[in-house]
């Protein structure tokens, strides 16, 4: 009788990692390719083998905003994708809030590079879920909540947005208005007529966590759709435009 040779151990596999699903789209025949948000290696694209046949297991575990844990392997670029499971409860977003969801995963798709792990961001995106869920019903409160999503994001992806001083380490004074430049923070009113214009309230406000204000909250989603469409560069968000179209988000 001959002896089975022992399985090589695969250094480059994966299990039982936190993740959730950002998007899906279609590869060869009956596969999709899978970008999932993993909590210790960030964007993760891989291929879930015969997930478009009608009876595939893998099928029904591809639902956004549902945590997670997930199993593949390979060196490259693209992975393999060998299962997922339930980790927690189900969410449910609803209405509004799903959509600000669908946009939270375009923003993450768009602006975090593969396989760069940002483990605060994840504890943060599903801190923002659990909002959204708590306040589905409460529309005037969605918007405050992609707001601190957007700034997160910005910061941990090391876009400084300095919200406390400006451009020459000065104070930011409440009762002025600056105008805020990506590439410089804020500035003196007349000192350039690029960038967003703004009070010196809003951004104390933003740094505070405070939008309860109704001219920082108008003034905060003037300057975050103005710092997003700077770094994103000249492809719209899809999402975006949508909420726009709805809403004005």
């Amino acid at each position: 009788m001959v002896a089975l040779a022992s399985p090589k151990l695969d250094a480059h596999k994966q299990t039982n990692q936190p993740v959730y699903v950002l998007h899906t789209y279609p590869f060869k025949e009956t596969s999709l390719v899978v970008e999932l948000f993993s909590q210790q290696f960030g964007r993760i694209a891989a291929v879930a083998k015969g997930a478009r046949r009608p009876h595939s297991a893998m099928r029904g575990m591809l639902q956004s905003f549902q945590m997670l844990d997930g199993a593949w392997s390979g060196k490259n670029e693209l992975k393999t994708l060998h299962s997922l499971d339930w980790s927690a409860g189900l969410t449910l977003l609803k209405g509004e809030a799903l959509m600000y969801g669908f946009y939270m995963n375009e923003l993450l798709l768009r602006l975090l590079p593969r396989e760069d792990a940002h483990e605060n961001l994840f504890e943060y995106y599903q801190a923002t879920l659990k909002t959204l869920v708590e306040n589905s019903d409460l529309p005037l409160n969605l918007p405050k909540t992609l707001r601190r999503f957007e700034l997160k994001l910005l910061q941990e992806m090391g876009y400084a947005v300095p919200l406390q001083v400006d451009e020459y380490n000065v104070s930011i004074i409440a009762d002025k208005l600056y105008r805020v430049e990506a590439e410089y923070g804020a500035c003196d009113i007349n000192a350039t007529k690029n960038g967003v214009q703004l009070s010196g309230k809003t951004l104390l406000d933003m740094a505070r966590d405070d939008y309860a204000d109704a001219t920082t909250q108008s003034q905060s989603k003037q300057l975050m759709r103005y710092l997003l469409a700077h770094y994103l560069g000249d492809k719209p968000l899809h999402t975006r435009q949508l909420l726009i179209d709805l809403q004005g988000l």
